[in-house]
């Protein structure tokens, strides 16, 4: 945990191989870490079967939820009902985990493998997974927990975000130096925007003006999302991590796994900070205010 105006650790907290991302529940007070494993999304090693409570407060770990058998739990994220959803890669599924009984109490199909990472709608009715090897992108009905669509989009994609009302989800091709916008009505690709490079991960910022992007040849991207431009570019080193921007839409903040760091942008001055030097295999990311 890092505090972001000393630009310090200020907690480590141990927990299993591999913690991935992480999910800070709505009080701020508890973080949830899923531990995937020790490779990558359709590689060979180990499966991960349980999710790391840890203690924001206190820097400790308090729990650790079992999910019962080894699935790859990776990307996971709170929804307004106060349920966490999780995605179970083997099980080409999403969990649904009770936080007060720490226990999953439900899951929801993808229709398709290797489903990473997902994203939910403002309301919390839907869910949109990125499923990296088939190239699509799930839509789901959390209430009903069904799929509503599979939509094809590349040969593979990587991450996924979306806007802040909730009109349009953003998927990375893999293949190509473009990101595809999918329209939350009609569950269909409507168009692309173009990059110089292939990016990796894309977030929005909480204002809704800009869309950033990071690349795994070493750039960061911000995209002017009246527009679907390109309107600056930055130099970081290689980043196939995460994007988190804080509530004010002030700054913006890039896991670089393989150099340890985490790079900060000032959205306001269009200037890169100092990076925050962690250790190699820095990933999963999010932004929340101080805690008391």
């Amino acid at each position: 945990m890092v505090d972001l105006d000393a630009r310090k650790v200020i907690h480590k907290i141990g927990v299993d191989i591999n913690g991935h991302e992480v999910a800070v529940a709505p009080s701020h007070h508890l973080g949830y870490v899923p531990i995937y494993g020790n490779s990558g999304v359709g590689k060979p090693g180990t499966d991960g079967s349980s999710i790391h409570v840890v203690d924001l407060h206190e820097g400790r770990d308090i729990q650790i939820i079992n999910l019962g058998k080894p699935v790859r739990p990776h990307c996971a994220k709170f929804a307004p009902d106060g349920m966490l959803y999780v995605s179970a890669e083997l099980a080409n599924a999403l969990y649904v985990v009770d936080p007060g009984t720490g226990k999953a109490v439900g899951e929801v199909p993808t229709g398709a493998a290797e489903s990473h990472m997902f994203v939910l709608s403002p309301d919390g009715h839907r869910a949109y997974t990125a499923n990296v090897g088939p190239g699509t992108v799930s839509v789901l009905d959390l209430q009903k927990r069904s799929v509503i669509a599979v939509i094809p989009v590349a040969k593979t994609v990587q991450r996924i975000s979306i806007s802040t009302d909730g009109r349009f989800v953003f998927t990375q091709d893999q293949t190509a130096p473009r990101i595809a916008v999918i329209d939350t009505a009609t569950n269909k690709l409507a168009r692309w925007i173009d990059l110089p490079t292939t990016v990796y991960s894309s977030t929005p910022t909480p204002d809704g003006r800009l869309l950033l992007a990071n690349a795994p040849s070493g750039k960061l991207f911000v995209i002017d999302l009246s527009t679907e431009k390109v309107t600056a570019e930055y130099p970081i080193p290689a980043a196939i991590g995460e994007i988190a921007v804080d509530a004010s839409s002030g700054h913006a903040y890039i896991t670089c796994p393989q150099k340890g760091t985490i790079e900060s942008l000032d959205l306001r001055s269009g200037k890169l900070e100092s990076p925050m030097v962690l250790t190699p295999g820095v990933d999963g990311i999010e932004w929340f205010p101080a805690i008391s």
